[in-house]
């Protein structure tokens, strides 16, 4: 019966999110009408309601209706080869990628002044490491560290800002008016509203994704990449056993220099 049904110029898509978002969203039977012997579904009561009210501002007339571009949410375990597949997909659609962890990164990297990396994965980092140990004496260690102090209390985080860093270290979700600060102009904005976007990592949990869901953001294609955990292990362990030996190298020859420096001021 449906399929000898005609449909609106929308399909089974809501009109009304359409014209007002510029968002498919599937429409429910439920929250169907008739207009001009076609059906219309709609997502919701109140979006049929101001169909009715209004139906001219949201059907076709001279020319068919524009579908919003493409819209694709890319999800998979750390490892799988998100960034890369992502990259390869937006260049040859033409769609913005968005790398949605690097993205939090640069919001915060101003005042950060380097990558937050998740608790686990972090190595304190001796204060000795950035001081040029060559030129270093005891007179000048104290008056150092309270410069450094100062110009860290200077860099105040916002609450967003602080949210935003607790999520990557600690994996605390992000609030709902954090997201909205960020994901909303991914669907509403120039230009990713009339190109498109690859978002690469997002929605990472199911807040998130109720969050999408919940906000009527609604990606066209949802891909989750599928990998062994072998194959995983496989491409991150080298590089990381690597950058750990360098830093164990760099630790030692730092722990070597104030030792000797140590020395020298002794005598």
């Amino acid at each position: 019966k449906e399929k000898k049904m005609q449909m609106g110029d929308t399909k089974h898509f809501c009109p009304v999110s359409l014209k007002e978002n510029f968002i498919l969203y599937p429409g429910l039977r439920e929250h169907a009408a008739k207009y001009r012997e076609k059906i219309y579904y709609f997502s919701t009561s109140e979006c049929r309601d101001k169909f009715l009210k209004n139906p001219e501002e949201y059907v076709a007339h001279n020319e068919p209706i524009q579908a919003p571009p493409l819209r694709v949410c890319l999800l998979g375990t750390h490892g799988a080869g998100k960034t890369t597949c992502a990259r390869q997909i937006a260049n040859k659609v033409g769609i913005f990628h968005i790398q949605f962890e690097e993205y939090l990164q640069q919001l915060i990297l101003p005042k950060t002044k380097k990558k937050v990396v998740p608790r686990f994965d972090e190595e304190l980092d001796e204060d000795y490491n950035k001081m040029p140990v060559n030129e270093l004496s005891l007179e000048d260690f104290s008056p150092r560290m309270t410069e450094t102090e100062t110009s860290r209390e200077q860099l105040k985080l916002t609450a967003v800002e602080e949210a935003i860093k607790a999520n990557l270290m600690d994996n605390q979700a992000l609030p709902p008016e954090v997201l909205d600060n960020i994901v909303l102009d991914w669907w509403k904005k120039e230009p990713f509203r009339s190109t498109g976007f690859i978002l690469d990592g997002f929605p990472r949990t199911v807040g998130e994704a109720r969050y999408l869901s919940e906000r009527e953001l609604c990606p066209d294609v949802v891909v989750s990449i599928e990998v062994e955990k072998s194959d995983v292990l496989d491409r991150l362990f080298p590089p990381r056993l690597k950058q750990w030996k360098e830093k164990q190298c760099k630790k030692k020859e730092n722990r070597k220099k104030v030792k000797d420096l140590k020395e020298k001021i002794r005598v």
